[in-house]
Order: structure tokens, then C-alpha cells, then sequence
């Protein structure tokens, strides 16, 4: 496995510095935060490829990290939780985490989780880029009848019209949504 820039955000030192000699003797970079709101930080700063986060933390528990690192740089998120948090880890199911490792973390666990959580992720966002894609095609074409429509009401067939979308987007070097906006905005009919 490549080497990470793995974040360690615990509130408890002791574990910190545990997962840090492990991670590092696996060849990662590591980053420590003792809390939730320095874990952002450090992730706003410094990028790193992995967060491995308590749930439970002072002033921004782990499962708010997850939510904010979701929306702002999405990466591979493994939870540390104490066996007993069983209704944390099922609030942290709702959201896009990889995985949970129960405390104290087991080397050998840890060796496993971390290639399984960048896999899950990668899977994750290669899913998430095919389904944009697929709402884009859609509405790229739900415009594009409607700017055939427009042509229609003015007499073209919907061959006719659709042949002139596409001529002028070749001729203008544009995409045919481009053209559908441009038909659809003149006629006051762009949402």
C-alpha cells in the first residue's frame, strides 16, 4: 500500500500516540489532533488522504468531522469507538464512512482496515461520478426536447429540429445543451 497522510483525531493521548507508532511503522505520514475542531483544521491545512476520528470528542464530536469532511474534502473516514457507543455507531452508519474499529485499536486491524476503507471510498466516489454524469445526460436532454419543442411550435419537424440543434452546435462549437439554452433563454423559457 502507498504511503498516507493519515489524520488521527482522539481525545485521549494515550491512543494517539499509540495509533501514531503504528501508522508509522506501516510508512504513513501522520497527523495528531486532540480534538474535533483542530481535526478540521489540520484537514483544511495540511489534505490528508485518510482521517481516523473518535466519535466521541470535546467541543465537535467525530461524527460532526465525518458530516463536515463529507461536504468539504471527502476522503476514507475510519471511526474509533469504545464497544459500549453501539447508538453512535449507528448514527455514524447514516453517514459516508469506510469503517469502525473498536478501542484499543488491534494492529492487525488496523493494517486491514485502512486499504478496505480507501477501496470502499474509491468505489464510493467512482459511483457518485457515474450517477452526476447520469443527471447531467438527463437534463442536457430533457433541454434539448425542450429547445426541439420551441422549434417545433415554429413549424419544424422533430427530425427538422433536431438536425438544427445539432448543426449549429457543430457549427458553433458549442454543446447541443449550450444551443438548448440559448433556443430556451430567447424564448423565455430557461428555468
Amino acid at each position: 500500500m502507498d504511503k498516507l497522510r493519515i489524520l488521527v483525531a482522539d481525545d485521549e493521548a494515550i491512543i494517539r500516540l499509540g495509533l501514531r507508532g503504528m501508522l508509522a511503522q506501516m510508512g504513513h505520514e501522520v497527523l495528531l489532533a486532540a480534538d474535533g475542531r483542530e481535526a478540521l483544521n489540520i484537514a483544511r491545512t495540511s489534505r490528508p488522504d485518510l482521517a481516523l476520528l473518535d466519535i466521541r470528542m470535546p467541543q465537535v464530536d467525530g461524527l460532526d468531522v465525518a458530516r463536515a469532511l463529507n461536504e468539504r474534502q471527502p476522503m476514507p473516514i475510519i471511526f474509533l469507538t469504545a464497544y459500549s457507543e453501539q447508538d453512535l455507531i449507528a448514527e455514524a452508519a447514516e453517514l459516508k464512512v469506510q469503517n469502525y474499529l473498536i478501542k484499543p485499536v488491534d494492529e492487525r486491524d488496523l493494517v486491514a482496515a485502512i486499504p478496505i476503507a480507501v477501496a470502499k471510498f474509491r468505489e464510493g466516489q467512482a459511483a457518485q461520478n457515474r450517477i452526476d454524469e447520469l443527471e447531467e445526460t438527463i437534463e442536457t436532454r430533457k433541454l434539448v426536447d425542450r429547445a426541439k419543442g420551441i422549434l417545433m411550435q415554429a413549424g419544424s419537424s422533430e427530425d427538422q429540429a433536431y438536425h438544427t440543434l445539432q448543426k449549429r452546435a457543430r457549427d458553433e462549437r458549442i454543446s447541443m445543451r449550450q444551443v438548448a439554452e440559448d433556443i430556451l433563454r430567447k424564448a423565455g423559457r430557461l428555468k
